[in-house]
């Protein structure tokens, strides 16, 4: 049983994706549970998680009603807003949320528990220190009281604010999308120490997800597996956990080879080990803590 700990679902035909640029012309099209399910037919994944793609709460409720194989959804709410803690409550399904709000919202958070983290795309903000704003780190706080996790897309730019998040929200739970986005075509000197920086919060993971397509179109020629066991080095099995990124992945090659590139890439880890990546972890940073089961 494998747990996919990050892919995307989406329509432009439905709402505007503002990073949808000509570079990822392929991707622009929809994507959806139907084909996930063929992405993935021949393959151990059983269970997945979605993550937002927009900063749009009309999209985490979309995601919410998405059924099987998807298990949890890292959604979206606007953290600087001040009825932060309202909103989530909302999305999480608290009954005296929705006895306060209409109908068609209490249809559409009817899925809710599902909800398992939230997810800001801080890697696209103008300022680099967006997530060391004290309002942003005031919603980051109701989203730990909350009991979610909080995914950090960052790139080297948004680094430094990201540690000072971990360490003004200890009772948070954080999750490091992409490996922290290592420039592989470069040779990014700095990454395996901004690694090492946020694997010393014990309360983050690292999701190994995301390198074929940050490796660049070369990826078979760069050094992928590299990273990939570097990520298990540095923060262990126990806080590292596979992410596909599909459909992003689709820009490099096809789901099972994303998945087989890195099994092959981690073989040599014990039994135990290899399952923590691909299931155990996911499980015990979204799953468990909501009480879903799979």
């Amino acid at each position: 049983m494998i747990i996919d700990a990050h892919h995307h679902l989406w329509d432009p035909a439905d709402r505007p994706y503002p990073w949808m640029d000509d570079s990822v012309a392929a991707i622009d099209r929809r994507f959806d549970v139907d084909d996930l399910r063929a992405a993935t037919a021949d393959t151990d994944v059983t269970a997945t998680i979605v993550v937002q793609a927009v900063h749009d709460e009309d999209e985490t409720a979309l995601l919410l009603g998405q059924p099987a194989p998807v298990v949890g959804v890292v959604g979206w709410v606007d953290l600087t807003a001040p009825d932060v803690a309202d909103r989530l409550a909302m999305l999480l399904g608290d009954g005296s949320a929705r006895e306060a709000a209409g109908s068609a919202t209490r249809a559409l958070v009817s899925t809710a528990p599902s909800l398992v983290g939230i997810r800001h795309q801080a890697q696209d903000e103008p300022d680099p220190d967006w997530l060391a704003r004290p309002d942003v780190v005031r919603g980051v706080r109701a989203v730990a009281a909350a009991g979610l996790t909080y995914d950090l897309l960052v790139r080297a730019r948004e680094h430094p604010a990201a540690l000072a998040l971990v360490d003004a929200v200890p009772e948070g739970r954080f999750v490091l999308d992409h490996a922290g986005k290592p420039d592989i075509a470069a040779g990014d000197n700095g990454w395996r120490q901004r690694m090492a920086d946020l694997a010393e919060r014990p309360n983050v993971v690292c999701k190994v997800s995301g390198l074929l397509t940050e490796a660049g179109p070369d990826w078979r020629e760069r050094p992928v597996a590299r990273y990939a066991r570097e990520v298990v080095e540095v923060f262990g099995p126990d806080r590292s956990a596979f992410g596909s990124d599909w459909p992003v992945s689709t820009l490099a090659t096809d789901y099972a080879e994303v998945l087989g590139t890195t099994q092959d890439a981690l073989a040599d880890l014990s039994d135990a080990d290899r399952d923590a990546v691909f299931r155990g972890t996911a499980v015990r940073t979204y799953l468990a803590p909501r009480g879903i089961q799979t």
